[in-house]
């Protein structure tokens, strides 16, 4: 088992590092055709050679120490910003090697002075583009709301009150008006004499939610709830709308509606 696991770590570095790699050849090929600093006056395959041997090899020792560095430091960005100062002498030093090598450069103390201002920048650039490649995007989770069928007894005693014509309707919601009820339905509205307590007690055992102290819907019903400023409303099969009181709101929000 651990000879598993550690095989499948080597292989997931080496990935990693072979996406570096690219990284770096595109982001040197880049550089080599844009021949900046004088570069492009070389001839051309000197040119991508030189650029080719500052950006990876430069970044290679950037990416060493950004490895190096991450497990003490998460932030991404402030390490990339430290890394990119801490080893901008040590790449100056490289890059004007190679200047001296291919390109006849000055190989002198001032030459490394004036070359930190140009290596800093492009060092800055090299860890940012790699950062952004591995960087993690912020997780995105989906809730979604199980609304399971009422059993047929859990309305049964409710229903019994309404006409011929609705009770066998959907129902949608109820609400209180004094000492009646109206009853919002697929097949209409219905209006009947009876409190809202009462109402509560025939829908116990109903799958729906008392959202504001004149108000039960069913949960099936339930299309969409929006909460500003301390006020509550939900948005029933259609179109109608209820209010939700501060009190009732908990009981929307275990259901997963906000």
């Amino acid at each position: 088992m651990d000879e598993a696991l550690t095989g499948s770590d080597w292989r997931a570095a080496g990935r990693r590092w072979a996406i570096d790699l690219a990284v770096l050849c595109a982001m040197g090929l880049l550089m080599g055709f844009l021949g900046p600093f004088g570069s492009e006056h070389g001839p051309v395959g000197l040119v991508y050679a030189y650029w080719l041997i500052c950006i990876v090899g430069g970044g290679v020792i950037g990416v060493a120490a950004d490895e190096l560095a991450a497990p003490r430091m998460p932030r991404l960005w402030l390490r990339t910003l430290l890394v990119s100062v801490a080893m901008t002498p040590v790449v100056t030093f490289l890059v004007l090697l190679t200047q001296h090598l291919m390109l006849d450069g000055r190989f002198n103390w001032a030459g490394y002075r004036w070359l930190l201002w140009q290596v800093f920048p492009i060092l800055l650039a090299v860890m940012a583009v790699r950062a952004l490649v591995w960087r993690r995007l912020p997780a995105r989770i989906e809730t979604r709301t199980i609304v399971a069928a009422p059993l047929p007894e859990a309305e049964a005693a409710f229903r019994r009150r309404l006409s011929a014509k609705r009770r066998t309707a959907r129902l949608i919601a109820v609400e209180a008006h004094d000492h009646y009820l109206k009853v919002h339905t697929d097949a209409g509205e219905e209006l009947i004499t009876l409190r809202f307590a009462d109402a509560l007690d025939d829908l116990a055992l109903a799958h729906g939610w008392r959202v504001h102290r004149s108000w039960w819907v069913a949960a099936d019903a339930v299309e969409a709830v929006r909460w500003r400023k301390g006020a509550g409303e939900i948005r029933l099969v259609g179109g109608l709308t209820a209010p939700v009181s501060r009190s009732c709101a908990p009981v929307l929000r275990e259901a997963g509606w906000f």
